[in-house]
């Protein structure tokens, strides 16, 4: 609901579930993936993303895992206020400069992904499910063409499925693993 607003919501106990738009989203992902097995799925605490994976996974019995390292990015003193307000400051400061008033560097934010990342790598089941918010999603897909993160970054659409085997995601993983431990800024979209 608070996305649809364009403001922030980077803590997980603030009830943010979905609108009816994004409802039928989920429902759509449910269809896209029908005939697919899924083995495991993976949320991270907030609300939309576990009612996400309840709608696109209604009527099969797929374990779940809750992993707060998936957790969107806490806002510090943006919290609530408007996501251009962030991006603004976000984009003229460092990857390591924490938000102000408690929040996460961009830089923290991307070590906690990867540790994500890892702990559902080393799972046994074949094909998992991730259900995650925006910023997780699209390190990833920037990492797989071989871009790090960016201080400004494309949204990625609401609950769309991106197909991506282990190994790829492996190498993505590896290249943000690296930056996290040396954090500068690349290009990136606005």
């Amino acid at each position: 609901m608070l996305s649809v607003l364009g403001r922030t919501n980077g803590d997980p106990s603030v009830g943010c579930g979905l609108t009816e738009a994004g409802r039928a989203q989920a429902r759509q992902l449910g269809r896209e993936l029908a005939a697919e097995r899924i083995d495991l799925c993976v949320t991270s605490e907030f609300e939309r993303a576990r009612e996400t994976a309840d709608i696109a996974l209604e009527g099969r019995e797929t374990p779940r895992l809750v992993l707060s390292e998936l957790n969107d990015i806490r806002f510090g003193e943006f919290e609530g206020r408007a996501l251009t307000d962030y991006r603004a400051w976000a984009h003229a400061h460092s990857p390591t400069d924490p938000a102000p008033g408690g929040g996460d560097s961009r830089a923290e934010t991307v070590a906690r992904y990867v540790r994500a990342y890892r702990t559902i790598l080393a799972r046994p089941e074949e094909t998992i499910l991730v259900v995650a918010h925006g910023l997780p999603v699209r390190y990833v897909l920037e990492a797989l063409e071989g871009h790090t993160p960016a201080a400004a970054v494309a949204q990625v659409p609401y609950a769309q499925a991106f197909r991506i085997d282990a190994a790829a995601l492996g190498d993505a993983v590896g290249l943000l693993g690296q930056w996290a431990a040396a954090p500068a800024w690349s290009g990136g979209a606005a």
